[in-house]
């Protein structure tokens, strides 16, 4: 008698936690692939990620606009050459409506935890959707909710003793009016450097806090002419050929990053030239030169900084800040500096934070106890020993300082879809990476790290307090995607 066939394995059931690019970018992946059985849980109350959040003046990319933008749908309509935060975000509903995603997204549903079952080879997790909590069960977990999704407060004694109006600038009051205020903002870092030269002309006073000073270059932003547009759209080949010529740009500069840092003495001369030529004050370009190397925290790219912080109602402030008080702050030389309003540009909780959300997985392994405890750590940014069918996006060491995340993300969407046809093929429920994958793989990057701009002095957002870099890779981007194009199912273990 002929032994039955096995059923395939019915298709998985998907949760992808977040909606911006990576969310959304999975999405259309899984429905290409012809999986349908996924939902996107939101935890706003529409889709968008990043670009939903930070709409604060001037919010802008720093990658060309045709680069930052998947390859399957190029936008020949891109009004500038770095487009703006409403543009971009139009962009990826576009995308969402265009794929067929939408339907696929649960808003205001935000993933408290995720707890994987060994015995039933499932993940149970935990929504809060509106304020009421409520189980969901699903095989595969995918967290795309990036790095840059949790907004960080200052530190800073007597905060919550100020009685003006308080904010992070990723979180913006657009009700409260900034006219005639007077207005300090912490942090000079990618946000107050596109918020305060939209902010100058309106406020009768800008204190700026700056602790470190950044290494700026000019932003070479223009509109996109109509005979380009209108050649991009009937020409779709010549699109790809500029996004091409503008990825390879900006590849090259991998080498002075990771290879050589020696090499970015050249830019540093370039730089220190276009701050001498806009700021002619001698006291103010002292403040505003920076004392470490290049790339070594995030290179900041505006035409209208210097500028504004040039004009006569702007103070940059590098003294320490000693306290908040109820109407104003207090720096270490004893100087009250009052103001109506205080705008926090100060970053984002990446590193010595643990997971997005509760993630537990086999033998109660705690993923953000782990990550408090040895800093962030994962096998390609993906996948994370001792947590089965958890996969994530923009996970640790796959940020960039000098190319498109959209190519990270688009390489690690490809890796995770095969990790599913792999389950598919071996029949499995589930596939576990292997710890001395983990561990090996880690070691080889941070001993490649070592070479990198990152570790030549100065302390940044990319490490952790002990200045180890979680934050980026090591490397160039098409490495990357040569090493997540196909999956090494000896790097697992597979349970049916």
């Amino acid at each position: 008698m002929t032994p039955a066939t096995p059923a395939p394995p019915a298709a998985p059931r998907i949760a992808i936690v977040g909606s911006g690019f990576a969310g959304i970018g999975m999405a259309i992946r899984l429905l290409r692939m012809g999986i349908t059985s996924f939902t996107i849980y939101e935890a706003a109350g529409e889709i968008g990620g990043t670009w939903r959040d930070n709409t604060y003046p001037g919010a802008a990319c720093d990658v060309p606009s045709h680069l930052y933008s998947f390859s399957f749908e190029p936008n020949p309509a891109w009004s500038r050459e770095f487009s703006g935060q409403a543009e971009i975000l139009a962009y990826l509903k576009h995308c969402a409506r265009k794929y067929g995603v939408e339907r696929h997204v649960r808003c205001n549903a935000s993933v408290v935890s995720a707890r994987f079952d060994a015995a039933r080879q499932v993940w149970q997790a935990e929504i809060d959707a509106n304020g009421t909590r409520e189980p969901v069960e699903a095989d595969v977990v995918i967290a795309a909710s990036g790095p840059l999704s949790r907004p960080a407060m200052p530190q800073i004694a007597g905060l919550e003793r100020f009685e003006g109006k308080l904010f992070h600038s990723a979180r913006w009051d657009h009700a409260y009016p900034l006219e005639g205020k007077r207005v300090a903002v912490i942090g000079t870092g990618a946000s107050a450097i596109q918020f305060v030269p939209q902010i100058q002309p309106r406020v009768a006073q800008l204190d700026l806090f700056q602790r470190t000073a950044p290494w700026i270059m000019p932003k070479p932003d223009k509109p996109v002419e109509p005979r380009a547009r209108w050649l991009f759209r009937h020409l779709p080949f010549a699109q790809r050929l500029v996004r091409s010529a503008i990825y390879w740009q900006l590849e090259a500069r991998a080498i002075a990053f990771v290879v050589n840092p020696k090499l970015m003495k050249l830019p540093m001369k370039f730089c220190l030239s276009y701050l001498a030529r806009r700021v002619k004050n001698p006291a103010l370009r002292a403040k505003l030169t920076p004392n470490y190397r290049l790339g070594c925290k995030r290179v900041l790219l505006s035409s209208d900084y210097y500028p504004a912080v040039s004009q006569p109602n702007v103070d940059v402030v590098t003294a320490g800040i000693r306290e908040i008080v109820a109407d104003g702050i207090v720096t270490d030389d004893g100087v009250l500096r009052r103001a109506d309003a205080i705008i926090c540009g100060t970053g984002f909780q990446v590193n010595d934070v643990g997971a997005p959300f509760n993630v537990t997985g086999l033998d109660g392994a705690d993923l953000g106890a782990m990550w408090l405890r040895d800093g962030p750590q994962a096998y390609l940014g993906v996948s994370i020993a001792n947590f089965p069918n958890f996969f994530m996006i923009v996970g640790p060491n796959t940020g960039l300082g000098h190319n498109s995340m959209i190519y990270m993300i688009e390489s690690q969407v490809q890796y995770i879809a095969e990790c599913l046809r792999a389950l598919r093929r071996r029949n499995a429920r589930t596939m576990n990476l292997r710890p001395d994958v983990q561990r090996d793989f880690n070691a080889r990057l941070q001993k490649t790290m070592q070479h990198s701009v990152w570790v030549s002095g100065c302390h940044s957002w990319y490490q952790t307090k002990s200045g180890k870099v979680t934050a980026l890779w090591p490397g160039f981007t098409f490495s990357f995607r040569k090493r997540t194009r196909r999956v090494r199912p000896r790097d697992y273990r597979f349970a049916r």
